[in-house]
């Protein structure tokens, strides 16, 4: 006879239609901002464990008041606390960053804002059973999961889900807006057109990456009248991808989904507990944690280079106008999105490979810039804060580039003068 679990799916399921979505007028900002770690004389030379681990002890002692993690292949994260204006949070990351910052450059290492990693293969730094099962997980579709563990980084931000009520800041339209405006996002900061020195393709190789791995964990769940139910569902449906216990094997019996653990309790039966931590190894364009966390940014280049996707992100969710603007802008971009959830979708497949080249995303990223940069003097955003919005605007999109075109002209500087010296001796 099946062990009874200790919870009922009805329970665990209305679980977690009450934490999904926590509605209420949108107020708070945050970001995370991953960042590789490098050796700060030479990048290309892959930095060893015990000097990571040296990094994370003293960056810890640091007075932050963001989380500082670290990725299984060595990357540095920073996660800010829920701000209630985007200038608090900006002022909040920017300080903790101005302490991290001289700390790894006293040790010999630098932070480097590439979506992936453009000179080294995936390495993992980190041995916790959590990624041990994680990449014994993974490493059935492939070689992709190593890379997005290991070799990825991202700028994610978080924005409150929205009003219960439908209207423009309704949680239901702000869901559909964050899948919708995630491709365009995801073509305006694309960062990452290389892969241990060689072009992959496309210019945000992250997403592409994505798009490989287990579907029923990294694409977005069916876009549906009721985003609660169809949250709930996608989350039980999921493969267990570890089952933790003292013994430090956390492995998961292959197919087990979270449904099947709580009907059969084996091999014992799943708690609360367990299914909240089942929801964060669940990894979609835009995961519902109460609040929405966009996850589909590149990491971007310079000191403050991740202020321009937050702000952008925050002007067009938080400021009503703005928030109305963007989803008539993103709206159309449904049609060619197609039924298939994202990131596999053909308007996902677009913004990876071509970004702002594709004469769809450049109009609606053109015109998203514009209702943002409208926005953010009503969100009290700082002169420095809309210069920065504005530059970015005018080098890249504008001009239907990316960040990823800069690496890529680069690269093919650098190879043509090769070229010229050899054709000169």
């Amino acid at each position: 006879m099946p062990v009874r679990p200790a919870v009922s799916e009805a329970e665990l399921e209305a679980h977690l239609r009450g934490i999904c979505f926590k509605t209420g007028p949108p107020r708070r900002i945050g970001v995370e901002i991953e960042w590789l770690v490098h050796d700060a004389r030479n990048p290309r030379c892959p930095v060893e464990p015990a000097r990571l681990k040296s990094a994370a002890t003293a960056l810890r002692a640091l007075p932050l008041t963001s989380l500082l993690t670290f990725e299984p292949g060595g990357q540095l994260e920073l996660s800010s606390l829920p701000a209630t204006s985007l200038t608090e949070c900006i002022e909040a990351v920017t300080a903790d960053l101005a302490q991290v910052r001289p700390a790894m450059l006293a040790m010999g290492l630098g932070l480097a804002g590439h979506g992936h990693n453009p000179w080294h293969p995936p390495r993992r730094v980190l041995t916790d059973p959590r990624y041990n099962a994680m990449e014994a997980y993974f490493d059935r579709w492939g070689s992709a999961g190593r890379s997005m563990m290991c070799a990825t980084a991202s700028v994610q931000v978080c924005v409150d889900a929205g009003h219960e009520e439908p209207g423009p800041l309704g949680y239901s339209r702000r869901w559909l807006l964050a899948h919708l405006l995630g491709a365009v996002l995801a073509a305006a900061f694309a960062n990452s057109p290389i892969s241990e020195a060689c072009p992959t393709g496309y210019r945000t190789t992250r997403q592409v990456i994505w798009s490989q791995l287990d579907p029923a964990r990294t694409l977005a769940p069916p876009q549906e009248p009721d985003p609660r139910t169809a949250w709930a569902r996608y989350v039980l449906d999921a493969p267990v991808m570890c089952i933790r216990c003292e013994d430090g094997h956390w492995d998961a019996p292959e197919g087990l989904t979270f449904r099947e653990w709580i009907r059969t309790g084996v091999p014992r039966p799943p708690t609360q507990e367990d299914l909240d931590y089942h929801v964060t190894t669940l990894f979609p364009p835009v995961r519902p944690r109460g609040h929405l966390e966009l996850r589909m940014i590149d990491a971007q280049s310079g000191d403050a280079g991740w202020i321009v996707p937050l702000a952008v992100t925050a002007a067009l969710f938080d400021d009503p106008e703005a928030t109305e603007r963007a989803y008539r802008i993103v709206k159309p971009l449904a049609e060619t999105a197609g039924s298939r959830p994202a990131p596999r979708n053909p308007l996902w497949r677009h913004a990876a490979r071509a970004a702002l080249t594709d004469p769809e995303l450049h109009t609606a990223a053109v015109a998203c810039f514009a209702a943002a940069q409208e926005a953010l003097p009503r969100l009290g955003a700082s002169p420095e804060v809309r210069a920065a919005v504005a530059e970015f605007t005018d080098r890249y999109v504008a001009r239907g580039r990316c960040p990823a075109d800069d690496h890529l002209d680069a690269l093919y500087a650098a190879e043509g003068d090769l070229t010229v010296g050899k054709d000169s001796q």
